[in-house]
């Protein structure tokens, strides 16, 4: 059996996996500082509202931090604007269009971490080698601020050094020109592209050749979008944030709203101030499920008042949210047999497919069963149950807490099962709410950036572009990280992101590009990726969100699609951190003439005026007719669901029920626990702000393991105490973590939790849900015992 391990305190670890990403001897694998000799401290459990002046706190220290008191203050009155101002390049959260100052903490961290007057330029490579980054801490290669122009790899000398943007282009066309086969190349992308450079991004691939479109959104909402397109032929959401404002009951599963989604806890707050039933299911009782102070709610501010963000919170065990929903939907049969009305039968008759086969199924199925897998108590279930009957329009959001596990697309499905037995699909106030993470990856999405595109899209795409799509299924991320490390792809283009850290299997993933003919990373800021390279390596900087964009015509525009699936234009502010900096569409256009150099698209024209992009995605695109039009009113425009208005387009013409037999989310061993990675609350994905994770009472650490403390008390171990975190693989390696602190919190027994992503070590290559391909980041089985060293 092989082992995998993590470099982590104390002392020096040269490990696989230290060597494989670079890390310094003593393992600082993330946060922004040596682990040995740290203070830190795990306080009182947080038991203060979520945002209020704890956030304002927050937001004043990071202005500072990053010199950007006055600029970024400033940006908080355009961000999320709705016509003279950018889009938060954070979280994929819609406006509220009743809200003036529509922000949030997390928001204004992210953009004013792009905001920062810190440079990245040819003398700072100069400076250090790509060895000596390499053992420079996550937050500290972060730190040193925006990229400033382009850099090639120079192995001589080990450094990044100058080169000119023809130059690097000319390099990409070559390498990429000389692969055997398009399919030897990946083109990875993160949720931040814009969707004009999401849609050129997809086309030069495939008129390249290929499919190979690995994107974030396969790590995060896969489940999601697929359970949703075989359930109701969409894979997005129905529900608007006005259906948000006038449901009944709010069912949020598997979401930490104060951290991955902030501007949510006002949508929270003022459900419960109308009357409306809002209901949290997590293993751990976030602060955002407890109570809020809205900061632009100013009276409230002033006065210290805080308002509640749930009506009750179900500790559910992880994974064991499939369990719970068939529980709800066993007593809403219970319920019509004295009372046939709480089913909605003329829905049920007029538009699904596959209801009584469904009835059957959840009738068959043992309390003790759905008592067991869900980890909660029979009343819960009933308590939870009796609120949805009660309710005459619903709501049911989830996020990565139900999509990232095995069986995250049979939950879904099975969401979608108790929505329709009460017709809550297609009338206001309901239908399901994915609760997407990045700024525009529903967009990316929506755009064309899909390993396993339809063929009516790619026909519509031809046709209007006048190329030659391939028609082969392309990677996503888990394959291309294989691909990668078998040598089947030698090319990877990644824009945005830092694909090394934010993967699974991070050993395998540094290999795989080390083995590449060609990295290149279009970012803004320095990261890790830049240093776990191939034999040529690329760093191209970029324009942020929050800056100008100049082009031939003049100032440019781009658009997003934020969760609700909600079109809006985005219009930077600032002058660009350098002069050397391009737009993401005037990278893509400039590989693309490289290594296409017989292509008939207009990519200097699509450059000069991204109106003439979106007038050929009006053309590509459903929903987009007029697409330069509607993006310029206020707020933007929601692109049409038929789904929405009851007509689904699966197979059948209906609303498919899914039967998927319970599955056991419980390790047959006792001694083994179900370990899910997440962020802390001063993180963005994989960019750390901090060590601190104020709502969850942490300070200065993060290479912790959150455990129940009666089973901290079954393995021997104190508050604080080292442990040693071991999970076996399905590719049979054993993977191991060292050095941990272990600290007790209020959670299901059989559950840990710890971040993302020192943790992703524990996930081998195999490690994936067989449903949807996404890396099992909430599931991860693990033996947990005092350290050994």
């Amino acid at each position: 059996m092989t082992n995998v391990e993590a470099a982590t305190p104390p002392g020096a670890d040269r490990s696989p996996a230290g060597v494989a990403l670079g890390i310094v001897p003593e393992g600082r694998q993330g946060g922004y500082g040596p682990l040995t000799d740290r203070p830190w401290s795990m306080a009182a459990p947080y038991h203060h509202p979520a945002a209020g002046w704890g956030a304002a706190k927050s937001v004043g220290e990071i202005l500072l931090r990053q010199r950007q008191p006055v600029g970024g203050t400033k940006s908080m009155f355009v961000m999320n604007h709705p016509v003279r101002g950018f889009d938060c390049p954070g979280c994929a959260w819609p406006d509220d269009k009743g809200v003036a100052l529509d922000i949030c903490e997390n928001g204004i961290k992210h953009v004013t971490w792009e905001m920062t007057a810190k440079r990245v330029d040819a003398a700072f490579f100069a400076a250090h080698t790509v060895a000596e980054l390499a053992g420079w801490t996550d937050f500290a290669l972060e730190d040193q601020g925006r990229l400033t122009e382009p850099m090639v790899y120079d192995p001589e000398t080990d450094t990044y050094v100058p080169i000119s943007w023809d130059a690097a282009f000319a390099l990409i066309g070559e390498e990429l020109r000389a692969l055997d086969h398009p399919d030897q190349a990946a083109f990875y992308t993160s949720g931040r592209l814009s969707n004009e450079a999401s849609f050129l991004y997809q086309l030069m691939a495939r008129e390249f050749g290929t499919n190979n479109l690995p994107d974030c959104s396969n790590m995060c909402h896969e489940a999601s979008g697929r359970a949703l397109k075989a359930s109701i032929a969409t894979g997005k959401g129905t529900a608007d944030l006005e259906d948000w404002e006038s449901c009944d009951a709010l069912f949020v599963i598997g979401v930490n709203a104060a951290s991955n989604a902030p501007r949510m806890l006002t949508s929270l707050a003022e459900a419960v101030r109308r009357g409306a039933q809002v209901v949290h299911v997590n293993p751990l009782v976030e602060a955002g499920a407890t109570r809020t102070i809205v900061p632009h709610e100013f009276v409230d501010m002033a006065l210290f008042r805080a308002t509640d963000t749930s009506t009750d919170n179900l500790q559910v065990r992880p994974g064991g949210d499939l369990a719970l929903i068939r529980g709800m939907a066993k007593v809403v049969f219970e319920a019509a047999q004295s009372d046939p009305s709480v089913l909605d039968h003329e829905f049920l008759r007029a538009y699904t497919n596959g209801a009584d086969a469904y009835r059957a199924l959840v009738e068959a199925t043992p309390w003790a069963d759905l008592i067991r897998q869900s980890g909660l108590a029979e009343a819960e279930i009933r308590r939870a149950a009796q609120i949805y009957l009660r309710a005459e329009r619903t709501v049911i959001s989830w996020c990565l807490g139900v999509s990232q596990h095995e069986h995250g697309v049979d939950t879904v499905r099975e969401i979608v099962n108790l929505l329709m037995l009460r017709g809550n699909i297609g009338r206001p106030g309901t239908g399901p709410s994915p609760v997407r993470g990045h700024s525009n990856v529903q967009g990316n999405r929506t755009c064309g950036i899909d390993h396993d595109p339809a063929e009516a899209w790619l026909a519509r795409l031809d046709e209007v572009c006048g190329i030659r799509s391939p028609r082969t299924h392309g990677l996503d991320t888990v394959h291309t990280i294989a691909a990668m490390s078998s040598g089947a792809v030698r090319v990877f283009i990644g824009m945005g992101g830092n694909f090394v850290r934010a993967a699974p299997d991070p050993v395998m993933t540094a290999e795989g590009m080390r083995r590449c003919a060609l990295t290149v990373h279009v970012s803004t800021k320095l990261n890790r990726s830049h240093l776990v390279h191939g034999q040529r390596a690329l760093i191209l900087p970029c324009l942020g969100r929050t800056e100008r964009d100049e082009q031939a015509s003049g100032r440019q525009g781009i658009s997003s699609e934020d969760a609700m699936s909600s079109v809006q234009l985005s219009i930077g502010v600032r002058r660009p951190a350098s002069p050397h900096l391009r737009s993401e569409p005037a990278i893509i256009a400039g590989i693309a003439r490289a290594t296409l150099p017989a292509s008939a698209t207009p990519w200097d024209e699509y450059v000069a005026d991204y109106d003439r992009i979106r007038d050929v995605m009006a053309q590509v695109l459903p929903g987009f007719e007029g697409f330069n039009e509607l993006v310029r009113r206020p707020y933007g425009f929601r692109i049409p669901q038929p789904a929405r208005e009851r007509d689904f387009r699966t197979p059948s013409g209906r609303a498919e029920f899914s039967h998927t037999p319970l599955p056991d989310v419980i390790p047959e061993d006792a001694d083994v626990l179900v370990l899910q990675t997440m962020r802390s609350h001063d993180q963005w994905n994989t960019t750390i702000y901090s060590n601190d994770d104020r709502y969850r009472g942490v300070k200065n650490i993060r290479e912790l393991v959150l455990m129940n403390r009666k089973d901290m008390k079954d393995r021997g171990l104190a508050e604080g105490d080292r442990v040693d975190i071991v999970a076996t693989s399905r590719d049979g390696t054993e993977r191991s973590l060292h050095g941990f602190r272990a600290l007790s919190y209020d959670m299901p027994r059989g559950s840990a939790a710890g971040y993302m992503p020192e943790m992703n070590v524990l996930i081998g290559a195999k490690d994936y849900s067989t449903q949807s391909d996404q890396p099992l980041m909430k599931s991860i089985r693990v033996r947990i015992a005092p350290s050994t060293r």
